[in-house]
């Protein structure tokens, strides 16, 4: 299995999109790329929206991961915040959809069990553990980024495995597997 692959990993974030970019040669990942998204200064949600969509496309365009993963809105009690959540989540998804790149959603639980087997890990315990894995010299002072890089740890963590998430190969396996979600 000498064949490479690229996994991005994304946090939708409408203040901050955090992501990350691995490469899988064989058996074992390497670090390619982490990087955030700085959306706060803009007061317009829905220029948010479009940037989003804009810049998962360019890294889609500039580094043509073969699988994207994303990690999926947690429930909280503001429901603005949810819904403002799941709209960055679906513009990201949008946009690997639109390059037809495989997208699997995992929860915040199951990349923090992923990476440091404690699904009620921090933030900076899972930056640390991805520093200790992936050797990476500093860590972010924002650690979006590294929530991004754990998705697509986490999707390499799961390959093979049959409970991973929900996957969508395209517009028309969204629509399958959703259809009584869109329905009135």
């Amino acid at each position: 299995m000498g064949k490479e692959k690229i996994i991005l990993g994304i946090d939708p974030g409408t203040t901050i999109m955090g992501f990350g970019l691995i490469k899988i040669v064989g058996k074992s990942m390497e670090f390619m790329q982490l990087n955030e998204l700085h959306l706060k200064k803009y007061e317009d949600h829905y220029l948010k929206l479009k940037l989003i969509f804009e810049r998962t496309v360019e890294l889609i365009d500039t580094y043509l991961p073969d699988e994207i993963a994303i990690e999926a809105p947690f429930y909280g009690k503001n429901v603005q915040s949810m819904l403002k959540l799941g709209r960055a989540q679906g513009v990201a998804m949008a946009a690997g959809l639109s390059r037809e790149v495989p997208i699997t959603e995992y929860s915040p639980k199951k990349i923090k069990m992923a990476i440091t087997g404690n699904g009620n890990a921090s933030k900076e315990q899972v930056a640390k553990m991805l520093q200790s894995l992936l050797q990476l010299k500093s860590l972010p002072k924002n650690l979006d980024s590294t929530d991004g890089l754990a998705a697509a740890v986490c999707h390499f963590y799961n390959q093979g495995r049959v409970d991973v998430g929900k996957s969508y190969s395209g517009w028309s396996a969204f629509v399958k597997q959703n259809g009584d979600r869109l329905k009135k």
